[in-house]
């Protein structure tokens, strides 16, 4: 029975696979797809209800400030049933290198106004000439405050946020830009895609420039959330990957007898 299930719901996914709305789903890995100390750490709902889609077309992205390595090992210890698509992690363009040169100059200047006012480490990476991880979560918003007025006057500077965690980026690779590039490889309009994440630095994806629909988990940050409401988005009253799978759900209602049947075991 269960052989035959699964022969024809592939059927009833083959009929949908081109009436799906959601063509590219992108999420935020930490705190939204995946939570650490969570057992699960991936809900198995989520990985069935993306692992139908994918089997109907549905392109899942991964899209984080994780780098590669560090993103590869925990998805290897995670041992998901589904595999995405495509990965978006962090890394340097030549674009990076140049900023980052003009702006290089007055960094003693803002690691001393940090050091001089707060317990936060401050440091250079690979990535970035200025990462900061503050002691908590209101010296991580007057830092952030203090930075964005320097980034203002600074064409095309940011500083990319998650937590208490903070660095210097280019303004023009972000979450939201690298999705749309790939909605444009894989010739996708905004709108069939859906983005969902949980802090400041999945901003620039939950945003209606990149994604028709947008997803928050009850976790994130309340910015996140007040963002995806005024863009009538999905805030979930369930947390990390229970809160995107009610979102995939809720934005999947028109297919409704599709949606309701793509968590079954079989």
């Amino acid at each position: 029975m269960a052989a035959q299930a699964r022969k024809l719901r592939g059927s009833v996914l083959t009929g949908f696979r081109m009436s799906l709305p959601i063509k590219i789903i992108s999420t935020d890995f930490d705190g939204t797809f995946f939570a650490e100390f969570e057992n699960p750490p991936v809900p198995g709902e989520l990985q069935r209800l993306i692992g139908r889609l994918q089997e109907g077309g549905v392109h899942w992205v991964i899209n984080t400030g994780r780098d590669l390595s560090s993103l590869l090992e925990t998805l290897a210890r995670a041992h998901l049933c589904v595999r995405p698509d495509y990965l978006v992690v962090v890394e340097r363009e030549q674009a990076h290198e140049e900023l980052f040169a003009r702006v290089r100059a007055d960094m003693p200047r803002l690691v001393s106004w940090v050091n001089q006012r707060f317990d936060a480490a401050v440091y250079e990476d690979a990535y970035s000439p200025f990462c900061l991880i503050a002691e908590n979560h209101a010296d991580a918003d007057l830092i952030h405050n203090y930075l964005n007025e320097y980034c203002a006057g600074v064409p095309n500077l940011t500083v990319v946020r998650n937590d208490v965690y903070a660095r210097f980026s280019h303004r023009a690779y972000s979450k939201g830009t690298a999705l749309s590039e790939i909605a444009r490889r894989l010739g996708v309009s905004r709108d069939h895609v859906l983005a969902a994440g949980d802090h400041l630095n999945d901003l620039p994806m939950l945003s209606r420039e990149h994604a028709r629909w947008l997803v928050a988990p009850s976790n994130a940050v309340e910015l996140v959330k007040a963002e995806v409401r005024r863009q009538e988005g999905f805030v979930s009253d369930q947390p990390h990957g229970y809160g995107v799978a009610r979102g995939l759900e809720f934005f999947l209602e028109p297919t409704a007898r599709f949606a309701t049947n793509l968590n079954s075991e079989t």
